[in-house]
């Protein structure tokens, strides 16, 4: 069994329902983070992780520029920046241009987790109306991280996940609660491989 450092998860249009759906099916103690980029207007000035709360049992907020990425914990890219990870296992924003019209992009946020997690990485693909994501979810893949993508049947819009599954070899094409229920097994095995 391998020990997976972290979650990132992409998703665009349809992206609230799905999240909170997910979000709530997940317990409080999981044994990593989950890292989210959700494509948002670049004018929402709300924080999107206070949309996500009710009904989670777990803590969500937005990611914080040096910030240090803490298991159990859900981070929310914050609206027009793209965020990142450093090696040392925190958070920094950036106002570089945009990434396939995006920023935050999920491109950008795969990428530099996968530089950060290596093999010990899961990325999870959701429910979009581009091909935001896709890159970066072969990229993890490249390094031996775990790939990740809601069943295109069950998105609300199938077009992200559809290209995720043409751009690399995914591991699991699942709907949401499969999903949850792969996040918590793995997140379970994490603790029976520290004990």
């Amino acid at each position: 069994m391998k020990k997976y450092e972290a979650v990132v998860i992409g998703v665009s249009a349809g992206g609230l329902v799905a999240l909170k759906s997910l979000l709530s099916m997940l317990p409080n103690n999981l044994s990593f983070p989950i890292i989210i980029v959700q494509h948002l207007y670049y004018n929402i000035k709300d924080d999107f992780s206070d949309l996500l709360k009710g009904g989670s049992l777990l803590k969500i907020k937005q990611a914080d520029d040096k910030e240090k990425i803490n298991s159990g914990c859900v981070y929310i890219a914050p609206s027009n920046y793209h965020l990142l990870i450093e090696d040392d296992k925190t958070f920094s924003l950036s106002i570089d241009e945009m990434v396939n019209f995006a920023r935050p992009s999920i491109d950008v946020l795969f990428e530099s987790a996968s530089d950060a997690y290596g093999a010990c990485l899961i990325g999870i693909i959701l429910t979009g109306a581009n091909n935001d994501g896709s890159m970066g979810l072969k990229k993890i893949k490249d390094r031996g991280g775990l790939a990740v993508v809601q069943d295109p049947n069950t998105a609300e819009y199938s077009s992200m996940p559809l290209a995720a599954i043409s751009a690399t070899e995914v591991d699991h094409i699942l709907p949401l609660e499969d999903i949850a229920r792969l996040i918590i097994r793995l997140s379970c095995n994490n603790t029976k491989l520290q004990s």
